[in-house]
């Protein structure tokens, strides 16, 4: 098994997942954004950027036979402040692990792709075949594999599912990413920090506790062949409301302030889920309370372990 930005938030969850279940795992990440001390220690990790030409040495020494590709730019801002290294990891870096997957005979491919291949949608709750107008360079980025595969599969029988996800939460997240805010909010309460909330707050996403991503992802190693699935909650949440339900939880009186929207945010994002349920035989777990609660124990100042 091979696990591409293993060691970063998301993957590092799943790497756990997965040993849990027996599995052995190969993490390929370059550590940019991930780090060691995120890593099962029965994890083996290979330091290498996924747009290396070294790749093929991976594959060719491993030979896994399943893939889940994480590793990735994730930060919205950051890909109109550089939309080349944001298209040379996401949409470059993708081709060379699917062709890696195809010349080393994977068997299957699990992607991570992203509600922001959306963009703005026509309606409140927004499904797999609903327009795909990203607004963002990100949300291009993360589109854009999502083709390759599709002609990867037609043309060479390649295997996959392609998993577009709300806006995950939960330990050992940074503070870029679609859910970033809540690591955000999480530093800040416990520091002391005056807070900021870009716009009004009434904006909502679909917040997704990291857990339940991580048995997603595993669950799409036998199940949803060449489907295209959405994985959230079903539920909308606004910033505002998260902002209260996190402050509360921290036992923090401090309100935010707030600032102009930022460029290429999206208004509202919530996720359709019922395809999800059947394909994957999957639910989420966790509540946005209980998921709050556990990311919240990790950023305590006297916190310990892995999370």
């Amino acid at each position: 098994m091979l696990v591409t930005g293993g060691a970063g938030f998301i993957g590092s969850h799943t790497v756990d997942k997965l040993i849990s279940d027996g599995a052995d795992v190969v993490v390929l990440d370059n550590l940019s954004t991930g780090a060691k001390e995120n890593l099962h220690p029965r994890a083996e990790l290979v330091t290498m950027d996924i747009a290396s030409e070294k790749v093929s040495e991976v594959f060719q020494r491993h030979r896994p036979e399943y893939v889940i590709h994480l590793a990735a730019q994730v930060s919205v801002p950051g890909s109109l402040d550089n939309p080349v290294k944001d298209c040379l990891i996401n949409a470059a870096g993708s081709v060379n692990i699917l062709e890696n997957c195809r010349t080393y005979g994977v068997k299957k491919v699990v992607y991570a792709s992203s509600a922001a291949v959306y963009g703005n949608p026509p309606g409140i709750t927004v499904s797999e075949t609903d327009p795909l107008i990203p607004m963002s360079f990100y949300g291009i980025s993360k589109l854009t594999p999502e083709y390759y595969l599709r002609v990867f599969g037609r043309l060479y029988g390649l295997k996959y599912t392609v998993l577009r996800y709300a806006n995950v939460f939960g330990p050992r997240q940074g503070a870029s990413g679609e859910g970033g805010v809540v690591s955000i909010f999480a530093g800040g309460l416990f520091s002391g920090e005056k807070l900021c909330i870009h716009g009004d707050g009434e904006q909502t996403r679909d917040f997704i506790y990291v857990g339940d991503i991580a048995q997603a992802n595993v669950k799409a190693l036998s199940r949803g062949d060449g489907l295209t699935l959405n994985v959230g909650t079903g539920l909308r949440v606004s910033v505002n409301k998260l902002y209260d339900t996190m402050s509360g939880i921290a036992g923090v009186a401090s309100a935010p302030v707030y600032s102009a929207e930022r460029e290429g945010d999206i208004r509202h994002m919530c996720m359709d889920i019922k395809n999800t349920v059947a394909a994957l035989e999957w639910q989420p777990q966790f509540s946005l309370e209980e998921g709050l609660r556990r990311t919240l124990a990790f950023w305590r100042p006297d916190s310990m372990g892995r999370g």
